[in-house]
């Protein structure tokens, strides 16, 4: 089995990361992990062949074929798909298929002529041109896939563990679209997973829970390495009770509502006791239950789970709800309503009320007033 080596971690607080060359025995490294877009092992000579691909009668050629992480390495022996490919479209646009082959090193029997061949190993892959001679010698062929692993993992704080069922990681291409956004190379992928990848740099992003707990980071994967990387949250899971007295059961038909110290709401849940993963930060928690309000307020610190519990004492005060009040220019005051006594106690003439006579001599519209 072949042994790890030192690893360096990198100063920016959200990645540790830790390269693991393969040499001759290295590919034993991948096979530790759990692996996306892994295929088994699959018999050399027995190559798929499109039926109907070669004509009766063509003297087919041996083309053998290998794939290596790096130019200097030894050939992956397991994990790869190969592709043969007609250069000529057919009638539905496409390359036809001619054939193919699932494992490690390939054989394929091919009629003289040209192909598109294309190996891929997980996310990496590479294509190029072959030639199959009518006549003499047909070299081995060899593809260099520039290729390497990334295995994501993520602690809360710095080095409180995170449930694999709470984590997810989206890759996405380091390089941004006319539209601002980046590609996406592969989504919700699990931690502890080995995904095979092209060499160059990926922007990762880490979820931890639902709510708020989000990280970025740009992460350089090297050809013919193993790169695990650690990404540090600034999180914490937070239990919330509503309580009559402190380390009291929790009272169940309470409605909770999260906010945050801007007033923003970041999670919701009716239940006696949600969990909730947020991000460090204050925030108030509010409760609802039998039509009152309790609320408190509370901090997050990274990597500190607690519970926080809100004493129905805490209840928030009902402020009375004020007549709306209009603005009047400076120096004028409100008019009393009408029949309102005014000070000096009297009352205030108000208009009699128009008599049939009156309606009549305005029915062209005008108004009484």
């Amino acid at each position: 089995m072949f042994g790890i080596l030192p690893f360096a971690r990198i100063g920016l607080a959200i990645a540790l990361l830790m390269l693991t060359p393969f040499g001759a025995a290295a590919q034993d490294a991948f096979k530790e992990f759990k692996q996306l877009e892994s295929t088994p092992k699959m018999p050399k000579l027995n190559a798929f062949i499109a039926p109907g691909s070669t004509q009766e009668g063509v003297r087919l050629r041996d083309v053998s074929l290998e794939a290596k992480l790096t130019a200097d390495g030894a050939p992956v022996e397991d994990g790869l798909t190969w592709y043969v490919f007609s250069p000529v479209a057919g009638t539905d646009g496409k390359l036809p298929l001619i054939a193919s082959s699932k494992g490690g090193s390939a054989a394929f029997q091919l009629a003289a002529g040209d192909y598109f061949v294309n190996v891929s190993f997980g996310r990496a892959g590479v294509t190029k041109k072959l030639t199959v001679p009518d006549d003499g010698r047909v070299d081995k062929q060899v593809m260099v896939l520039d290729a390497g692993g990334l295995l994501l993992n993520a602690v809360s704080g710095s080095d409180v563990r995170i449930r694999p069922d709470q984590l997810s990681f989206s890759i996405y291409s380091a390089e941004v679209r006319d539209d601002g956004e980046r590609g996406l190379v592969m989504a919700d992928v699990p931690p502890n997973t080995v995904v095979r990848l092209n060499a160059g740099t990926y922007h990762i992003v880490s979820e931890y829970g639902n709510v708020n707990a989000s990280i970025r980071a740009d992460i350089q994967v090297e050809a013919g390495k193993l790169t695990e990387a650690t990404i540090q949250h600034r999180a914490a899971q937070i239990n919330f009770k509503l309580v009559s007295e402190t380390g009291g059961e929790a009272i169940a038909d309470t409605a909770w509502s999260i906010l945050t110290a801007a007033g923003d709401s970041v999670g919701e849940s009716v239940s006696a006791f949600p969990t909730m993963v947020l991000s460090e930060g204050e925030y108030t928690a509010v409760a609802r239950n039998k039509d009152k309000i309790y609320q408190r307020d509370f901090t997050v610190a990274a990597g500190v789970n607690t519970d926080v519990e809100v004493l129905m004492k805490d209840q928030q005060a009902q402020q009375p709800i004020a007549p709306a009040a209009t603005a009047l220019p400076s120096g004028q005051t409100a008019a009393a309503p009408k029949g309102v006594p005014q000070p000096g106690g009297t009352i205030p003439p108000q208009q009699s009320l128009p008599s049939y006579d009156d309606l009549q001599n305005n029915s062209d519209g005008d108004s009484l007033d």
